[in-house]
């Protein structure tokens, strides 16, 4: 099933103009996200074919299915509390049946941890992207052996310039555990390449090193260290890095470089608005999602705040919902049993 299915077969309830439009923190150059509640045909709900959400390519159009819609507003997800409260200039179609679900009658505590949960998500995610900003990964991997050193003494030496020094060639090592000690090897050297010594490592994307045979009364040339942990660590965020490089937002990426503020400003702003949000509700019972401090925001998308100081901000907004969520009237959570009851009414009316 499809978005234009839905339209073709009239089983759309709820549909709005969402996220920096809704938020009244557009600009000329800003999407238009759509959201959206359907039911499915009866047969389909009934039968083995459940959909709980459909959405575009881009899922800048996103739809969720009565049932499922109403199993996250009782979770108070943050993205779905917003749309039940989507300002009405950003309404586009309203089945009366909707009016059935009261936004006060979902908000609770819970949005403490929801809201101010993603939030942390979110923070997580700009440091992480700070990271990769200022400490970018060369295109060109690193193998096990740029994590071996040679024991020198008190020392080691970085076993490419050992190697190097020495006139040896990896391929010619042989080594061997030493016994009770974790990562530590006696290195071996077949000068004539007829011990068949299987070399410190077998290839480029090897990742632990080769052990060979060695023959009795052989004399080591050296004692390695090998740090796996920190080889394994690397490859981790080589990964992560070249996987953000081929799917990172370019736009984004470059408002973010121009700025030079070595964060991803839009999300930092979206952070900041969910806390905000998190201490509105817990403060007045209430989520009004058209944004009172538009100029802050932007200020903030625009990268104009050190990105200590937003961190100092969301860690204040944190110690503010923690004070607020002991003195809330709100309830812990909402009440689903009595939710699921107009729940069940919905469905029973669309399907009568």
């Amino acid at each position: 099933m499809t978005i234009q299915d839905l339209h073709t077969q009239n089983l759309i309830l709820f549909e709005v103009i969402s996220g920096s439009k809704s938020f009244g923190l557009n600009t000329p150059t800003s999407d238009t996200d759509i959201k959206g509640v359907y039911y499915l045909p009866k047969a389909q709900f009934y039968g083995l074919h459940y959909i709980p959400q459909i959405s575009n390519e881009t899922n800048d159009e996103v739809y969720y299915e009565l049932g499922r819609f109403v199993e996250l507003l009782l979770k108070n997800n943050p993205n779905i509390l917003e749309i039940l409260a989507s300002p009405e200039d950003c309404v586009l179609y309203k089945h009366p049946l909707m009016a059935r679900l009261q936004l006060h009658d979902f908000l609770s505590k819970l949005c403490k941890d929801s809201f101010a949960g993603y939030a942390m998500t979110q923070i997580k995610k700009a440091r992480g992207l700070n990271k990769k900003i200022v400490n970018p990964l060369p295109k060109e991997r690193k193998s096990l052996l740029d994590f071996c050193a040679i024991l020198n003494g008190y020392d080691s030496v970085p076993l490419s310039k050992w190697l190097m020094e020495q006139n040896l060639f990896q391929e010619q090592c042989g080594l061997i555990n030493v016994p009770n000690a974790k990562g530590i090897y006696a290195v071996f050297y077949d000068s004539d390449t007829t011990l068949g010594y299987r070399g410190i490592i077998k290839n480029e994307l090897s990742n632990e090193v080769s052990v060979s045979s060695i023959p009795k009364g052989a004399e080591p040339i050296g004692y390695l260290s090998c740090n796996l942990e920190g080889y394994s660590k690397y490859c981790k965020e080589y990964a992560e890095y070249w996987d953000w490089i081929d799917k990172r937002n370019e736009e984004r990426y470059n408002t973010n470089q121009q700025h030079g503020k070595n964060y991803d400003s839009k999300n930092m702003m979206h952070t900041i608005r969910l806390l905000q949000t998190a201490e509105q509700i817990l403060s007045t019972g209430t989520l009004n999602i058209r944004v009172s401090n538009r100029d802050e925001l932007l200020a903030i998308k625009a990268g104009e705040m050190e990105y200590d100081a937003l961190l100092q901000k969301a860690d204040d907004l944190i110690a503010s919902i923690e004070h607020l969520y002991t003195t809330s009237t709100l309830p812990n959570a909402p009440d689903s049993e009595k939710l699921l009851g107009v729940l069940v009414e919905m469905r029973e009316e669309l399907y009568s």
